[in-house]
């Protein structure tokens, strides 16, 4: 993972193209095979059920609800940042989404999963033609889906929000805000058909980088979260998916620092090595900096995502594989 602060700094090098359509095809890959993997295995089965049960949570909604009052309130907030409100609104965004569909993950693996162990309802399911893998397989997919579910709608509105607050901070400074719409004619309609204006859609399709490495940030805590709900209850999951979060985020940090005695540097290289370095899905400093994200750099994140996910998955069977349930 060394590479990607490399393929970020070259960002500002040269003309990067953007990749959304390419992130696109990859969100509706994902989605779509979530649906299949629902539909087609006996760990689906598990998924919708726990998906459903997420989402009926006070805590689902109460995520939901507060990522979008905060942007509601941010978009008339002024930042004061000499133009660049736009770019700080979509930071806050960015940052509030994340830590709600982190909360709902983490806190519904502790629920679904640490008290379904002790509440012996998980042996009720392990005597029907379900084994363990598929039981903890099936609850990861499930609460997994559940944050999915929720950056689909945060993602959708914080779209539309930030399409709006680019021509309000645009008409607020003096500049005059670009057209909301433009208006196109169809042959066979009797009337014109609105369309996005291309300088407000540029500026509020830049999320759509940002969403997809908040994903995968999501995907590797919960895979840890979900591997600790195999063992410990609830408290600690929290207390220890919290402290990853701290450290994921500082440890790279920590070993790219240059004013360091031995002790110091050999600690962060090994917690970077050992714990997952969350700092690599965090691109507030590209937003900031106007840099565009290239798809290198997403495609190594992914990778790395998906092996870390796919340790812990195998992990949690490990840990659950001897679990007395009676």
């Amino acid at each position: 993972m060394t590479e990607l602060p490399l393929l970020l700094a070259q960002a500002a090098e040269g003309a990067i193209t953007p990749p959304y359509t390419v992130l696109l095809i990859g969100w509706i890959v994902f989605l779509v095979g979530l649906i299949v993997f629902n539909f087609s295995s006996r760990a689906g089965t598990i998924a919708r059920a726990t998906t459903k049960e997420a989402l009926r949570q006070p805590i689902f909604f109460l995520m939901t609800g507060a990522a979008i009052l905060v942007m509601v309130a941010n978009y008339y907030i002024p930042f004061f940042s000499m133009g660049e409100d736009t770019k700080m609104y979509i930071d806050c965004g960015l940052a509030m989404t994340l830590i709600c569909a982190l909360s709902l993950s983490v806190w519904t693996a502790s629920t679904s999963v640490a008290e379904e162990i002790e509440g012996k309802t998980a042996m009720t399911l392990l005597s029907k033609p379900i084994n363990r893998r598929q039981f903890v397989l099936g609850k990861y997919v499930g609460i997994l889906q559940s944050a999915v579910i929720m950056l689909v709608v945060l993602g959708t509105l914080f779209f539309f929000f930030t399409y709006f607050k680019f021509g309000y901070d645009q008409t607020e400074s003096g500049k005059g805000g670009a057209d909301i719409f433009f208006y196109r004619s169809v042959g066979w309609l009797p009337f014109q058909i609105p369309y996005l204006t291309q300088e407000r859609f540029n500026v509020a399709r830049t999320i759509l980088p940002g969403l997809t490495l908040i994903a995968m940030e999501v995907c590797v805590l919960t895979a840890v979260s979900v591997a600790i709900s195999t063992r410990m209850p609830m408290l600690v999951n929290i207390s220890t998916c919290f402290s990853l979060f701290v450290i994921g985020h500082l440890s790279p940090i920590l070993v790219q620092a240059k004013d360091q005695n031995v002790f110091v540097k050999f600690f962060a290289q090994a917690l970077a090595t050992i714990l997952p370095s969350l700092e690599h899905f965090n691109m507030s400093a590209a937003i900031s900096t106007g840099k565009v994200i290239p798809m290198d750099y997403i495609g190594f994140a992914a990778m790395y995502c998906l092996a870390y996910v796919i340790a812990m998955i195998m992990l949690a069977f490990l840990m659950f594989e001897d679990r007395d349930l009676a």
